[in-house]
């Protein structure tokens, strides 16, 4: 472990944490001890490993945030949960977001009981932050649900979850995945292939969620059966989608009459999910997002919710947040 040479307060405080399982808190320490590494770096401590207990040195705030961060990570190894550099980094980022806000920590110790946990073939998923818990709850009561934020917050990876969950619990029929698949313009008859080859390429991101949650043959036999179907947005045009979980991503590339045509489409024991990025409008100059105008127009309506992230709620690699939040300040929105 790192011998903390940094700068800190001349005045430290030490405290003792003993966990009851050996073989966990080796889990929770990571190979080398880098899940420690990475909160002493990040929090300014000295973390120390002795037998089955750790002593965390540092000033009394540092002190109350490390501590909180390895008694959640412990609770995670605890219910057989592995740590991955992401789980750490989001929790240190939870734990931060917790000391600003009053009644942050009870909505943190929520998370950490599992209160949200999506159930797939394959994984049990959780929210990791405060906005994914609530978006997850949203999904599960609206019938009609946004989430609106910046790229790697989870808003179409827990949108896909909850659809594949429902499903196979019986709650939906099928399961409806669609985005406007803008950058072919939706016109995609001059392109090479038959219609599956044309359109799979910009489905991709939908096709990658699924295999989080699905084995890939039933996966494959779904679509066969078309239990599933993978769509661009225009090919909704005319339906009425019923008994369904439907998915909208990238909706911020929707024109205003694509949204209006999409969210006409809900038919009856139908929930609908919609996602976007304000941040990558690709729509061309001078054409509203559809996303825009929904929020303008849907924000009071009972049954629909809207779900929001910041760059806080980034679960992908740490520096993807530095890289939102430089974005972000260039815009003026920080």
């Amino acid at each position: 472990m790192a011998d903390d040479a940094l700068a800190r307060p001349a005045t430290q405080n030490e405290t003792r944490i003993e966990f009851p399982d050996n073989g966990l808190l080796a889990k929770l320490c990571g190979e080398y001890d880098r899940n420690l590494t990475t909160i002493e770096t990040e929090l300014f401590l000295q973390i120390v490993r002795r037998g089955n207990q750790l002593v965390v040195i540092g000033d009394e705030g540092a002190l109350k945030s490390g501590v909180s961060v390895l008694r959640a990570l412990y609770n995670r190894v605890e219910q057989g949960k592995s740590i991955l550099p992401v789980d750490v980094s989001t929790e240190l980022r939870m734990n931060s977001a917790a000391l600003g806000s009053e009644g942050g920590s009870e909505h943190l110790r929520m998370l950490g009981n599992n209160v949200a946990e999506i159930k797939t073939r394959k994984k049990l998923v959780e929210p990791r932050t405060e906005a994914q818990y609530s978006y997850v709850q949203s999904l599960y009561e609206n019938e009609l649900a946004f989430g609106i934020g910046p790229a790697g917050t989870g808003k179409t990876y827990l949108a896909v979850a909850v659809a594949v969950s429902m499903f196979i619990s019986g709650r939906v029929d099928k399961i409806i995945l669609s985005r406007p698949a803008i950058e072919a313009g939706e016109r995609l008859g001059f392109l090479p292939g038959d219609m599956k080859e044309k359109v799979d390429p910009y489905m991709q991101p939908l096709y990658d969620a699924l295999n989080d949650f699905l084995p890939a043959k039933q996966m494959a036999k779904l679509i066969e059966d078309k239990l599933i179907e993978i769509a661009p947005l225009a090919f909704m045009r005319g339906r009425t989608l019923a008994n369904a979980f439907v998915v909208l991503d990238e909706a911020q590339n929707a024109t205003i009459m694509q949204m209006k045509m999409f969210l006409t489409r809900l038919g009856q024991g139908s929930r609908m999910a919609i996602t976007g990025d304000r941040s990558q409008i690709d729509l061309p100059r001078g054409v509203k997002s559809g996303l825009w105008e929904a929020e303008e127009l849907l924000s009071k309506v009972a049954g629909v919710n809207f779900s929001y992230f910041t760059s806080k709620d980034v679960v992908r690699h740490p520096l993807v947040v530095k890289i939102i939040e430089a974005y972000e300040k260039i815009n003026g929105k920080t």
